[in-house]
């Protein structure tokens, strides 16, 4: 049977450019809106178009690959929908710096200009993370490809937002905001990321309006009692129950404002009274709210003093703040001040820090939508893998605020608001409107604000189907079956496409929601440029491949726990590529004059044969289930354990003597055969983690069997399964590894022969060892090999016990005694000396209190293994004091 030979080494840059482009060109990612077969949808969590690839996309991406692959191999009509997302704020600023360097804003071109400018940025760099998506392999439906501001996604999101206004769920007010003063814009909660730094507690004394005394209030930022409208305190509060209603006059400013009870203040908090600024906390917002106090504004976009700071204006805050306290000190209101930890809140995309504003803003009423998105899940429609993320994804559901949605960019959906010049009427339209519907006037101004990105993001499982239209991709994909995302985003987006799915299309976005961790470095730490952790994904793929990079993620990817990674890892599976290829290499070139499968009436299968087609049965039941189960790291864990094992180490070293021996065609015929099928098994289990190297040696070991892409995925045969087989040469195995044993811990050359005697308690061990004979002496290495029933223990030899047999290894003439036991007694002593040490230690309760659970598992585990290592020393020494 002739076949192409593969190459000494395997090149992967080459190989993966040449079948990436082949599959692109073949239409094997396409996805078939009219097709009878079973359908599996994915949406791909679309990367920011300002993005390029790093190891969060690569873990994200690989392992949505690897379930897409697998289900299309298994027959399903697979639809991975990918695209990428507009990232408002993101993008804005990219081309705001560009604009920078030419000594420009946004202001000085015009928003036509400007949106412009992000729409010739976008056609120029938009496309890089794609292009970085096909290196890694992603088998998406590139014919699909979708982008949050196209004009079918434009239009769905006029249409939901038109919806959710008439539906009463869409309204506009005056609320406090997180404000980010470098993007000029309202952020959500959620887009606020929160660091403890070190900042001062004020203490400082309001005097009544009216007798004598005073009240002392405790601040964090006393630049903004600029515009204090109240002092609060808790109504149960026993110090200032006589003092609840009461005026005290605002220190710089002058004015009289009020002392109010409200539970939400804490007595334990400074002094157990607070001032009440509703422009600049959202506590105290709510709070005035409540006792209808005034909201005075003090700041503007750009956090500086406004024209209500009085002699402050025109500072900014931290120049404010010097100053007050300054003047507070020379007013004699300053009392002291104490140093204090808290949280200081910061914008996710510029890290400038948040003040809170008052604003009109446009909001979506989320409670109602996030009772039917709870109950869905509740009720199993959608399923959270790890499941320990329901209780995660049902407390932020419960405690859910209004979301708001407007911000205050250009770049993004412009929201399809506009108002009547000559009446003032607002008009919520899905089309542009020329006139006004109440005066029919024509001077209509829109909106000025843009929708949050995650707004039209939440519409991504079917606006991208082609909704508002009733198409055939809904129709067929619509439910998707599975989202894979980092459990990071479980708010910012899976929560929000839960809401939407359901408020639009009435059914849930997907049946399964898979939520990976993080990447972190090998100890365990984040990954950052600044630290030097950081492993870039593009990099890795060029040094290493793209199959070594996708198999280690997918190797550490365990549920619920982070990924740590670390550049030797994806080194190691490298080898790994190379230890397939050059098995695949071996097979190929043994297979050169194999007849076909029309002779194998002709085969006699010998025991490893069998065992081996046994064991990979029981793989390929192993794999499916844990890719079913979404567990990738046992999957990806049982496939090496056998390629590299069972198949490499075991099974191609037993078959040489029958590949080789011309005196049995028989025997070599049921090699080979075996030797092809369980090749050709093996690396489509691993296609779906390692899709390029699999498709080389596929296109070379098959011929005309097509791409491996399409193949059929392997399934459990009870034909092939042989317990008998499975027991017989799993004893095999421990004899040989019982002889390799008493090899290293004597310190006998590999390549030096041995004799050894195998004691048998009855006939059945014996036919064991009988039908394993070969394959101990072969792979044992050995010059003689004896099996008897009940043998006595010969003098000078070491002892393997493998269950109910003994195994006996001469070592007369192999080994020098005296050198050798002094080499053990050597280590010996070290051992003790490492025991003693860390027996003291796991002994000292400091120790055992002090350090992580980890490092006291690690020094068990040290000494557990050193203990074992000793008794086996301990046994190799007196075997040799008896010899002499």
């Amino acid at each position: 049977m002739e076949r192409e030979e593969l190459n000494k080494s395997y090149e992967t840059l080459d190989v993966e450019e040449k079948w990436y482009q082949r599959w692109l060109d073949e239409g094997l990612f396409r996805a078939d809106d009219t097709s009878d077969r079973k359908p599996f949808s994915i949406v791909i969590p679309p990367p920011n178009v300002t993005g390029i690839l790093h190891i969060g996309h690569a873990l994200n991406n690989v392992l949505q690959d690897i379930i897409v692959r697998y289900k299309r191999m298994q027959g399903y009509n697979t639809l991975w929908m990918p695209g990428t997302d507009h990232a408002g704020i993101a993008t804005q600023n990219v081309v705001e710096q560009a604009l920078a360097r030419e000594g420009l804003t946004r202001h000085d071109i015009g928003r036509e200009e400007f949106l412009k400018r992000v729409w010739e940025w976008r056609e120029k760099y938009g496309g890089v993370i794609i292009k970085q998506l096909h290196k890694l392999g992603c088998s998406c439906d590139w014919s699909r490809e979708r982008f949050t501001m196209d004009e079918g996604l434009s239009r769905a999101v006029r249409e939901v937002f038109v919806r959710l206004y008439e539906d009463d769920l869409i309204y506009q007010g005056d609320y406090i905001v997180n404000w980010c003063p470098r993007c000029h814009t309202a952020i959500s909660d959620l887009e606020v990321e929160y660091e403890e730094e070190a900042t001062s507690l004020w203490h400082i004394r309001y005097p009544y309006a009216e007798g004598e005394g005073e009240i002392i209030v405790a601040t964090t930022r006393p630049e903004t009692m600029l515009g204090d409208t109240a002092v609060a305190v808790n109504p149960d509060d026993e110090r200032y129950t006589g003092v609840i209603g009461r005026d005290v006059i605002l220190p710089i400013v002058n004015k009289r404002i009020p002392i109010i009870a409200d539970d939400y203040v804490s007595r334990e908090f400074g002094t157990g009274a607070v001032k009440i600024t509703p422009s600049a906390d959202p506590n105290d917002f709510a709070m005035a709210q409540r006792h209808d106090l005034d909201i005075v504004t003090i700041m503007d976009g750009n956090a500086i003093i406004n024209e209500n700071g009085g002699i402050y204006q025109g500072q900014d805050c931290y120049t404010c703040r010097e100053n007050i306290v300054e003047d507070l000190k020379k007013g004699g209101y300053l009392v002291k001040t104490e140093p204090y930890l808290h949280n200081v809140g910061r914008c996710y995309r510029c890290k400038t820090i948040v003040e809170p504003a008052v604003s009109k803003q446009w909001f979506v009423k989320v409670k109602p939508l996030a009772r039917t998105a709870i109950a869905a899940v509740v009720k199993g429609e959608t399923k959270i893998i790890p499941s320990t993320w329901e209780a995660t994804y049902f407390d932020w559901m419960d405690n859910i605020r209004d979301w708001c949605i407007s911000r205050q960019i250009w770049w993004g959906h412009r929201i399809p608001v506009w108002y009547c010049v000559d009446c003032g009427n607002i008009i919520v339209a899905v089309e542009d409107p020329d006139k006004c519907p109440t005066c029919e006037g024509t001077s209509l101004r829109q909106d000025e604000d843009v929708l949050d990105t995650w707004f039209s993001s939440a519409l991504w499982p079917f606006s991208t189907m082609g909704w508002p239209d009733k198409t055939e991709t809904l129709k067929t994909f619509y439910p998707t079956s599975l989202l894979v995302t980092g459990f990071d985003i479980i708010f910012f987006w899976v929560a929000r496409m839960m809401m939407m799915g359901l408020y639009v299309m009435g059914e849930v976005p997907f049946a399964d929601v898979y939520l990976h961790a993080l990447v972190r470095d090998e100890k365990g730490d984040k990954m950052s440029k600044s630290s030097g952790n950081s492993i870039d994904p593009l990099e890795m793929i060029d040094k290493y491949g793209s199959d070594a990079l996708r198999f280690t993620l997918a190797a550490f990817t365990a549920q619920g726990r982070d990924v740590k990674m670390s550049e030797e890892r994806i080194k190691g599976y490298r080898h790994f590529v190379n230890k397939i290829w050059n098995a695949a290499r071996f097979s190929m070139m043994n297979l050169e004059d194999y007849p076909g499968d029309a002779a194998l009436e002709k085969a006699e299968y010998s025991l490893c044969d069998r065992w081996i087609r046994d064991n990979l049965n029981g793989v390929v039941a192993d794999v499916r289930k844990a890719l079913d189960e979404y567990r990738f790291n046992e999957a990806a864990g049982r496939i090496y354990q056998f390629v590299w094992h069972e198949f490499c180490d075991w099974y191609l070293e037993m078959i040489k003597p029958a590949l080789y021996d011309k005196r049995s065609p028989q025997g070599k015929l049921a090699a080979q055969y075996t030797l092809i099928t369980v090749l050709k098994t093996a690396i489509q289990l691993l296609h779906p983690f390692m899709p390029f190297v699999t498709e080389e040696i596929w296109q070379k070991l098959t011929k005309d069997d097509g791409y491996i892409v399409v193949s059929k995925f392997p399934e459990e045969d009870d034909s092939l399964k042989d317990e008998d087989a499975r027991n017989r040469m799993g004893i095999v195995k421990d004899i040989i590894n019982s002889i390799r044993n008493i090899r290293g811990v004597m310190n006998i050359s590999p390549s030096k022969k041995l004799k050894v005697l195998i004691s048998v308690p009855d006939d059945t061990m014996l036919s064991i060892m009988e039908d394993g004979r070969g394959y101990i002496k072969d792979i044992a290495k050995l010059e003689e090999l004896a099996i008897e029933d009940k043998a006595t223990e010969p003098k000078g030899s070491a002892t393997g016990v493998v269950g109910s047999v003994k195994v006996y290894v001469f070592l007369e003439g192999v080994v020098d005694v005296a050198v050798e036991k002094a080499r053990l007694e050597k280590e010996m002593k070290k051992l003790d000396k490492d025991l003693d040490f860390i027996s003291r230690k796991l002994g000292n309760r400091d120790f055992i209190e002090k350090a992580s659970k980890d490092i006291v598992e690690k020094e068990k585990n040290k000494f557990r293994d050193l203990k074992e290592k000793s008794e086996v020393l301990e046994d190799a020494l007196g075997r040799l004091r008896d010899m002499v």
